[in-house]
């Protein structure tokens, strides 16, 4: 059990992050801006998967790049929220996640998991193999959230209840039961491609547009005009096609131009830039508008997060 009582105020937010960081493989971790944090974790091991409770304050984690050498790369993770909500970013798709449902993602792809108030979440770890034999295709399915009904509520009872009572089952026991979660993880992804399926034409059309996005970004016209143009649709056709995505495009956009400007400004290298550079760089055009969403986003004016994040 790792836990910030009994620290003193100001030491309270470089342990968490450095917890995270030796917990979770380099992880980066940002709380939002607060000078203080209150956050307790603890894990256990059922076999070969690894579940943590993560009980804290507001606070991001994030992983750039792919890893593929690291030593969770054998790993897929799983957050299932008892209290607050995950919002689990990867491949330009974002799942939020609420109490009775789960999300998997890629550990060794980058995302971001924000979780934007008090959370009290369990984490969990199935190795990559007990779930990509028999030829389940893993990277359309992460990012992506589940468990309301069916094999994926299954799924996450056992996973619960094998963390609540692992403390009490012989070594022989709890990795039987790790590895009947495994299997029932595995079952819920079966069950999720299946759906995926049915939609997988609209899905890949949201990819599409998204990934247009990624490459337009820093083109201050990138608008939906452009973007039905592009695609040569319309407007409504857009609108209809991300009505049952997490994000509008507009949102998704302003979201995606967010996260490059704090990449940029957390980045030594680009300590010439002004933030107004940075800013216009990814596709804003009013100073004024970026500091205002830039601070509903992250907590923290550009400049205070940039000076922090220069601190740490």
């Amino acid at each position: 059990m790792l836990s910030t009582d009994g620290l003193h105020a100001a030491e309270t937010a470089p342990a968490w992050t450095e917890w995270m960081g030796q917990l979770f493989h380099g992880i980066e971790s940002d709380l939002y801006g607060d000078a203080s944090f209150d956050g307790r974790v603890a894990t256990a091991c059922a076999g070969d998967v690894v579940l943590t409770r993560l009980q804290a304050n507001r606070h991001r984690v994030r992983r750039r790049g792919s890893a593929s050498c690291r030593p969770d790369a054998d790993y897929l993770k799983i957050v299932a929220p008892w209290q607050g909500e995950a919002q689990v970013e990867q491949e330009g798709r974002l799942a939020r996640v609420r109490p009775g449902g789960w999300a998997v993602y890629d550990m060794t792809r980058s995302y971001c998991v924000s979780n934007p108030q008090y959370s009290d979440h369990l984490i969990v770890m199935v190795p990559r193999a007990a779930l990509a034999e028999r030829g389940l295709a893993l990277a359309p399915l992460m990012g992506r959230g589940t468990g309301g009904s069916g094999i994926a509520r299954v799924a996450l009872e056992a996973m619960r209840s094998t963390y609540q009572e692992l403390q009490h089952m012989a070594p022989g026991t709890a990795s039987g039961a790790g590895a009947a979660i495994a299997e029932l993880v595995r079952l819920s992804l079966l069950e999720m491609s299946g759906e995926q399926t049915a939609v997988s034409r609209q899905e890949a059309f949201r990819d599409s547009v998204r990934e247009y996005i990624g490459r337009h970004l820093r083109d201050p016209g990138l608008t939906l005009d452009q973007i039905a143009l592009a695609f040569g649709c319309s407007k409504r056709h857009l609108h209809h096609a991300f009505a049952g995505a997490e994000q509008s495009i507009a949102h998704y956009i302003m979201q995606r131009r967010l996260q490059a400007c704090m990449r940029d400004l957390r980045d030594p290298a680009m300590a010439g830039q002004t933030i107004t550079d940075i800013a216009f760089a990814w596709g804003f055009s009013n100073g004024a508008h970026f500091s205002r969403v830039f601070r509903d986003h992250s907590g923290l004016s550009p400049t205070d997060f940039r000076r922090q994040a220069m601190l740490s």
